[in-house]
């Protein structure tokens, strides 16, 4: 294996541990927090671990998930819960089901605006990791560990 990727692999472990270890805060309370610049976040509710994503600004990239006028592209999480919720299980590369006509009327639309005030009462744990190549690396292997419904690596 190569040296370089057998490091950044053998570091996955012990930032999983860190991650799960981490104290869960509250959206509202995540001004109050003192973050990592860069790195990994988790949304769970109670026990059950949701969504991981990656960012080189945590504080922003949480806050795009969770405020209210945040678009269906910026709230990707959002909106894949919003889509589950109404039943929505194909995408639409048409205008008509596309994802910014689902969100332009209802019932996405309301299931959208619902979905963002529960995420803002999930736990979210963080832990910082400033390598690019080890934040896409940790990204993946905590989905794989936690197994995290709404994630996926899909080619598009």
């Amino acid at each position: 294996m190569n040296e370089k990727f057998r490091q950044h692999v053998e570091a996955l472990h012990p930032a999983l541990e860190r991650l799960e270890q981490a104290t869960p805060f509250k959206y509202a309370d995540l001004a109050s927090q003192r973050l990592p610049q860069r790195g990994i976040y988790l949304f769970s509710e109670g026990c059950k671990h949701l969504y991981v994503g990656r960012s080189d600004n945590i504080s922003r990239r949480i806050q795009l998930h969770c405020r209210q006028g945040s678009t269906h592209n910026q709230a990707t999480f959002v909106f894949r819960l919003a889509k589950e919720f109404c039943g929505i299980v194909k995408a639409s590369y048409k205008p008509e089901g596309s994802r910014a006509d689902l969100v332009s009327r209802d019932p996405l639309k309301s299931a959208f605006l619902a979905q963002k005030q529960r995420l803002q009462l999930m736990d979210i744990r963080i832990v910082g990791e400033s390598d690019a190549n080890r934040q896409a690396l940790l990204e993946m292997y905590v989905s794989i560990a936690l197994e995290t419904p709404y994630n996926d690596f899909n080619n598009h």
